[in-house]
């Protein structure tokens, strides 16, 4: 009886935070569902009922497969660019070297940079090809500078998001390093086993559960990249570097019609779904294995 009463006591504790969840989550899904039904735009207050007019519209847009396509690209390069560079520093970072700590706290520091911040410090001080820190690396050698943002754009983007990334990856991959068994390591050393035998064989097999959650979380953030390109490239030259997130972007602020957006950010939440539902799979399976 007394198990019962404290079960239910603690329901009714947790029921407030429960409710304001679900509304804070079901109200805006609803909004979205209902508007990508409607005519709306915001230079007309009087809506009318599209049917699947407004996905229809959204698919058909020749920018919504580049958008599609350049959303991919991002993805996989920062996740490919973040697993590999982490997984280096990482082991460069768990070596004895002077001023460890403070190495460490520099590495993980771009990971609490703001985005918009990023991109602007990117765009002006590193990659302008004027006075940028490239362009003046570049005229060393006496090459001519390279107009990131112009030649290539989505790898520019790339390359910034994946600044941002790296110190996660790192991080992540550095917590996980520290708990291999060094007693194995130096029996592969007594062993005759070389640097990259030991890497291949121990430390990268001890390493794939952290790299799969690296992978699963990075993921789920990239799909919805979007301060980045509006900072740096504004989605183009022309769509070269917009993604579904900016897509939808440009219908709702910049075409005015909220049906279209809407109809965009579902069939956005719809991927990113899928590609959950995959990335949960291939953890599970890590994961049990």
């Amino acid at each position: 009886m007394a198990t019962t009463q404290m079960r239910t006591t603690a329901r009714l504790m947790l029921a407030p935070s429960v409710i304001l969840l679900l509304i804070w989550m079901v109200v805006p899904l609803a909004a979205t569902l209902y508007y990508s039904f409607q005519n709306y735009s915001l230079l007309n207050p009087i809506t009318s009922f599209a049917g699947w007019g407004n996905y229809y519209y959204f698919l058909t847009d020749p920018a919504f497969s580049s958008a599609v396509v350049n959303t991919l690209l991002l993805v996989g390069g920062v996740l490919l660019i973040s697993v590999v560079g982490g997984t280096f520093l990482a082991l460069l970072i768990d070596q004895p070297i002077f001023g460890q700590g403070i190495v460490r706290i520099l590495v993980i520091s771009p990971f609490f940079v703001m985005p918009t911040v990023a991109a602007l410090v990117w765009k002006n001080m590193m990659m302008n090809p004027i006075y940028g820190i490239f362009a003046w690396l570049l005229s060393l050698f006496g090459l001519p500078p390279i107009d990131f943002f112009a030649q290539i754009p989505l790898l520019s983007v790339t390359i910034i998001v994946a600044w941002q990334w790296l110190p996660f990856a790192t991080l992540i991959l550095l917590t996980a390093l520290q708990s291999l068994d060094g007693e194995q390591i130096e029996a592969a050393e007594m062993d005759g086993a070389g640097a990259v035998s030991r890497f291949i064989y121990l430390v990268l097999p001890h390493l794939s559960r952290a790299i799969t959650v690296v992978i699963l979380i990075e993921t789920i953030f990239l799909l919805s990249v979007f301060a980045e390109i509006l900072v740096t490239t504004n989605g183009g030259p022309g769509t070269a570097t917009t993604n579904l997130p900016f897509l939808v972007y440009t219908q709702a602020l910049l075409s005015y019609d909220v049906g279209v957006a809407s109809a965009g950010g579902v069939i956005a939440i719809i991927v990113a779904n899928i590609v959950a539902f995959f990335l949960m799979r291939i953890v599970g399976k890590n994961l049990e294995a």
